[in-house]
Order: C-alpha cells, then structure tokens, then sequence
C-alpha cells in the first residue's frame, strides 16, 4: 500500500521510526517531509501529503505532529480525506473499523514510539467493517457532510 506520511520538526525522529516500519512491513512511503528537526511550519508538509492522498497518490496518510490534532485540522479540511487522532491501539482499531478513516495522526510529545508503532500496526491492518449496516451508515452519513460541504478537489 502506498502511505503520504508527513511531519513537523518536533516529530521528524518518529516520522524516522515509523516510515522505517511501514517499509519493513512492504508498503511504499510517500515522505513530504519534514526532513529534519529544523523548525518548519506543519502546514508545509501536512497539506502537501494530505494531497497526495485526496489526489489517489496514496492510498492513506500517517501525520505526525506535537500532539497529532495540528495535523487532523489540516486534513479534514480536505475534502474525501478523514483523520483521526489515535494515541493508544483501541482508538486506532476502531478509527478504522467504525469510522473508515483514510489518515490517521499521532502526536509524538504525546506517545513514545513503541506505542506509536502499535498504533500504526493496529490501523494499517483494521478493515473498516462496512458489512454492518450501522457503521456503513454513520460513515455514508459523514460523507454526505463532507461533501455538501467540502469543494471537491479538482484534478
């Protein structure tokens, strides 16, 4: 699978590790930085992948900032792109499962990276359980928001 991941400097280390992981585990990583822990905007980085993953450059997004809602802001501002702040692996699992969500942000001064890499793991392996009536329709419902709402992206 191909992962948009992105970053701010107080997160580049973790982005490191986790990038480091997705790869080991087959996906490609798309990196849009950032590619240091020199001070930079989130915004430079966050809205580029998040993109990337509105565009089906990549099929999800991992965005790592401070506390990970900097980066959920930015995202779900985009329309088709649904990110969820997840800091331990039951929220992940039902990030995916329930919600279907296509970008998931952690925060790095929040979780070490033993967590974060659990979390990871958890939400790139959760299918979202789309055969249950309920959550197909909570998430259709969603959707419909986003898009009365949201300009579509034009490509």
């Amino acid at each position: 699978m191909k992962i948009a991941m992105a970053c701010d400097h107080a997160a580049f280390s973790l982005k490191e590790e986790v990038k480091l992981f997705l790869e080991n585990g087959g996906h490609t990583v798309l990196d849009f930085g950032a590619n240091s822990d020199a001070p930079c905007d989130l915004s430079d980085h966050i809205y580029p992948a998040a993109l990337a993953v509105a565009k089906g450059e990549a099929e999800r997004g991992i965005f790592i900032d401070g506390v990970g809602y900097g980066s959920a802001l930015i995202a779900n501002k985009i329309s088709g792109l649904y990110a969820a702040v997840c800091q331990d692996s039951f929220c992940a699992q039902l990030a995916r499962s329930h919600s279907d969500t296509n970008v998931l942000c952690l925060g790095a001064k929040i979780i070490g990276s033993g967590i974060a890499l659990e979390i990871v793991n958890t939400w790139m392996t959760t299918e979202f359980l789309s055969g249950e009536e309920k959550y197909k329709k909570r998430v259709d419902k969603v959707i419909a928001i986003s898009d009365k709402h949201l300009k579509p992206l034009s490509l």
